[in-house]
């Protein structure tokens, strides 16, 4: 039998005026599959970009959006007992997270530890495990590196930001002016991206060991002129998302022929530097070890992700109305429900 839910619903693409939260029915989970009491998901620009039909192999039209979410599993379907109903469990669910309830493949689901704080656990699932892995497997980040990020007042850059402190990194990198006084605090070296005046500052001090870079395009080509020389043991150009047109109401560009740009830059003979693509994905072996690494260092203390905004889902349209006028650091959130279970 189905269930009336709640649920956000892109009908169409376009601006954030096709947004609508509707009621629909969900039915009950198939074979292998999990039905989840969502009570709270993320919001990034994955979520934006599917509203308006450019997101790389996105559902179509029309379609549930939400990345993450973190809830209470409701019913087991067919074949499933690795957990129980009432358990806490976070998923990288890609699509469908901004609805009361959503059917998930067991496979997916990641157990949330008691005690974590659920916004907490939402930015940890794809904002903090997507930095992770560029600063610990990727860049391999140590102590004493010079290392550039760009956008750092953002979910992930923040993220950067500080897993590369913890290592004993020296981090510079990019933020609106209205950002630097809290980020110069964090241990960060900001610059204004607009004015180009970090090319030379970076080049002066011999430039970055490793330049983290979701901006794309021309970007990737400004952060390869501030990788490290050879005399400084060369540099490691980590490019990631490549929608800053997009993301601030520019047009849609092609990734492809960037990307390929980027990673072509390996094959140039004797160059001390190196290019990387980085991208997250729950079918790799790597995202859940490393998101119960992280939920682990909320835990103990060591890592605290802001979070920028809390959204509900009825409010959610405003979320998106209001997307390129967000102010402050960190993650963006949309409570779904409140805990009853708790």
């Amino acid at each position: 039998m189905s269930t009336t839910i709640r649920k956000a619903l892109i009908p169409q693409y376009g601006d954030a005026s096709v947004i609508k939260i509707v009621d629909a029915q969900i039915e009950p989970p198939k074979s292998k599959e999990v039905q989840v009491k969502a009570l709270y998901s993320g919001m990034g620009g994955a979520d934006i970009q599917m509203r308006l039909g450019s997101y790389p192999n996105q559902n179509r039209a029309p379609l549930t959006p939400g990345y993450t979410v973190v809830g209470r599993v409701h019913i087991n379907g067919p074949g499933c007992s690795k957990f129980q109903k009432g358990d806490m469990v976070a998923c990288l669910t890609v699509h469908d997270a901004h609805a009361e309830l959503i059917n998930l493949p067991e496979k997916y689901l990641v157990a949330v530890p008691k005690g974590l704080d659920l916004q907490q656990a939402v930015a940890m699932t794809l904002d903090w495990n997507t930095a992770y892995g560029m600063v610990y497997r990727c860049g391999k980040i140590t102590k004493g590196r010079r290392v550039f990020i760009h956008g750092l007042s953002g979910a992930v850059g923040y993220a950067l930001l500080t897993l590369c402190k913890l290592e004993g990194a020296e981090v510079y990198g990019t933020a609106s002016q209205s950002k630097h006084a809290e980020l110069r605090e964090a241990g960060a070296t900001p610059f204004v991206y607009t004015d180009k005046n970090w090319i030379t500052a970076m080049n002066v001090i011999g430039g970055a060991h490793i330049v983290m870079d979701p901006l794309g395009f021309e970007s990737w080509d400004e952060s390869w002129s501030i990788l490290a020389p050879k005399s400084e043991g060369g540099g490691h150009l980590i490019g990631y998302g490549g929608n800053y047109n997009l993301l601030n109401g520019g047009e849609t560009r092609n990734q492809i022929p960037a990307i390929a740009k980027l990673l072509a830059r390996n094959a140039v003979p004797f160059c001390p530097n190196k290019t990387s693509f980085y991208y997250i994905s729950r079918d790799q072996s790597t995202f859940e070890p490393e998101l119960k690494a992280l939920f682990n260092m909320v835990l103990e203390g060591k890592i605290t992700a802001p979070i920028k905004k809390v959204w509900t889902l009825e409010t959610y349209p405003q979320a998106h109305r209001e997307w390129n006028s967000n102010t402050g650091i960190g993650s963006v959130v949309v409570k779904i429900a409140d805990d009853v279970e708790a």
